[in-house]
C-alpha cells in the first residue's frame, strides 16, 4: 500500500505511522517494511531502496497496537525536477509471519432455505404434536415443495482470523534533527503489539511475496 508520493521530496527521511489490530502473540503475526520505488511512465516499477523487516509479535488478546517507524529513504534529491512523469512512492508492505487462524463458525439446527427465498406464504404450515407428557403443541409442518426445510446451518465466525493494518497512514518527511534515530535499516516504536527486528534490506524482493 502506497503510504507517500514522494515528488519533490525535501528531506532524506521518513517517519511513517500506522495502526494495528487482531495481531495475536503465536497465531497472527506480521512483518512489515517501508520500500521506496520508482514509476516511470513506460508502467515501469524498480524498488530503490526497503528497510529491515519489522516482525510484529502482537499481544496475548485483541489490542489496537500502533507502530512509528523512521527511516532513511535513500530517493536521491532532485529526481523529479528534472522529470515532468516519473512518480516515486514510499510503501508499508505486510504481510503474515504467522497466520492467518482457521477459525471456525457454529453450527446450529434450523429451518433454513437456499438465500432469497420467499418467505411470506411459502414456508411452512402449523400443525399440532403432542408431547412425551401428553402436551399439544404447535409446530411447523413442511408444505410440499417448499424450499424451506430443517438444516444444519453454520453460523461464520465473526472473527475472520486475520489481522489487519490501518488503511490510512501518516507519511511526512523530516529533517535529521527531528528524528536523529532514523537509518537506512529503520527505526521503530510500538505500543499495542511486541515486536523485533528481522531480516536487513533486500531490494531483490521487490514486492515482498505479496
Amino acid at each position: 500500500m502506497s503510504i507517500a508520493n514522494a515528488t519533490g521530496l525535501t528531506f532524506d527521511r521518513v517517519e511513517a505511522k500506522f495502526m494495528t489490530d487482531f495481531l495475536l502473540s503465536g497465531k497472527r503475526e506480521a512483518e512489515v517494511r517501508l520500500a521506496a520505488f520508482q514509476h516511470t511512465d513506460a508502467g515501469d516499477r524498480q524498488i530503490l531502496s526497503a528497510s529491515s523487516v519489522l516482525n510484529l509479535t502482537g499481544s496475548a488478546s485483541r489490542s489496537l497496537g500502533l507502530v512509528v517507524m523512521r527511516w532513511v529513504h535513500g530517493i536521491p534529491y532532485g529526481w523529479d525536477y528534472a522529470d515532468e512523469t516519473t512518480v516515486y512512492t514510499i510503501e508499508l508492505q505486510h504481510r503474515y509471519r504467522k497466520g492467518p487462524e482457521n477459525t471456525k463458525g457454529k453450527t446450529v439446527y434450523a429451518i433454513a432455505a437456499p438465500e432469497g427465498s420467499e418467505v411470506n406464504g411459502n414456508i411452512l404450515n402449523w400443525g399440532y404434536k403432542q408431547d412425551d407428557g401428553g402436551k399439544w403443541w404447535w409446530i411447523p409442518s413442511y408444505r410440499e415443495n417448499s424450499p424451506w426445510a430443517p438444516d444444519f446451518v453454520t453460523i461464520p465466525n465473526w472473527d475472520e482470523g486475520s489481522y489487519s493494518i490501518s488503511p490510512l497512514h501518516y507519511c511526512v518527511g523530516l529533517p535529521s534533527e527531528r528524528i536523529p534515530e532514523a537509518t537506512a535499516k529503520g527505526w521503530a516504536w510500538t505500543r499495542g503489539t511486541g515486536h523485533t527486528w528481522g531480516r536487513d534490506p533486500d531490494i531483490t524482493e521487490p514486492y515482498f511475496s505479496v
